[in-house]
């Protein structure tokens, strides 16, 4: 899909821009590496791309020896990309608006403080069976920090529920174990029980948890808008999506004095460099809480 809209876009800057086939070839260059790093981070759907996404792109190009011209094009190709996907609502969110190439520094992801977290998770009406499954859908999002393509994927013989604990199918087919809360225990165990019923369907269900209306497996896009609505719901006005909660799962567990290796075999890190993210934002924290409360902060 990113791939059609993208020769939708050349297309246009063929036709309606009367570009160069030089000034062409390097917008598709540009846009193809980015769709690479993107599909290298399990990311396959542009609603779910935010600007810290971007300048991670830029900050693994930089790794590479881009320079700072390139960083300029590159910024313009993908503003430019984004701002068409924008107009012609093929994303509801244009994570470029405020992309400058002088404040591509890295940034940290969005995460949502514990107080947000449970206005959200107050939200679903779980006296409707749908608004019970988003209920146990955000609850499992960030009891155990999933990706969305592995919450999606989980299915009824993955539940080890009386453990306390799920197997979760990671990125490059990788198996892990992971603890899973109480209260999202409960929740789940709620939906499996009476509503999970209602929606399976013999051909469609197979052994997939989370169910669409008609019995089919959940999609990328159902889960952006079931996170949107809810943050909407609750007023948040930071920029949310599904992985917010994996991000605000780590962030929570390190202020709580967790382990960074224990964190990084959770979240499936390969590498402990990817979960040292988090320590930088739990020293943000930190720095946020003296500034807050100490007399000459």
């Amino acid at each position: 899909m990113m791939y059609d809209f993208l020769k939708e876009y050349l297309a246009l800057l063929r036709i309606e821009k009367n570009l160069s086939e030089n000034s062409i070839e390097s917008y598709k260059n540009d846009l193809t590496k980015l769709f690479t790093f993107l599909e290298v981070n399990d990311i396959s759907d542009l609603n779910e791309v935010t600007y810290f996404i971007i300048a991670q792109f830029f900050d693994k190009q930089r790794e590479v020896g881009i320079t700072s011209s390139s960083v300029g094009r590159y910024s313009s190709s993908i503003k430019g990309f984004f701002l068409f996907l924008s107009e012609h609502n093929y994303i509801q969110h244009n994570p470029t608006v405020n992309l400058s190439s002088t404040k591509l520094s890295r940034n940290l992801p969005t995460v949502l403080s514990f107080e947000e977290v449970e206005k959200i998770l107050e939200q679903p009406k779980t006296s409707n069976n749908l608004g019970l499954r988003d209920k146990a859908i955000l609850e499992l999002l960030y009891s155990s920090g999933l990706r969305v393509s592995e919450l999606l994927n989980l299915t009824i013989g993955d539940l080890f529920l009386e453990d306390e604990v799920i197997r979760v199918l990671g990125k490059g087919s990788k198996q892990r174990i992971v603890p899973i809360g109480s209260s999202a225990i409960n929740w789940l165990t709620k939906y499996l029980t009476t509503v999970r019923p209602l929606l399976q369907k013999r051909m469609k269900s197979e052994n997939v948890i989370f169910l669409n209306s008609r019995g089919s497996k959940l999609s990328r896009m159902a889960i952006w808008k079931i996170v949107r609505k809810y943050c909407d719901a609750a007023e948040i006005e930071k920029d949310v999506h599904p992985h917010t909660f994996r991000h605000s799962f780590a962030t929570h567990l390190l202020e709580g004095g967790a382990d960074l290796r224990a964190v990084q075999e959770m979240l499936g890190h390969s590498d402990i460099s990817t979960t040292q993210i988090y320590t930088h934002i739990d020293r943000e924290f930190i720095k946020q809480i003296h500034k807050d409360f100490h007399p000459r902060g």
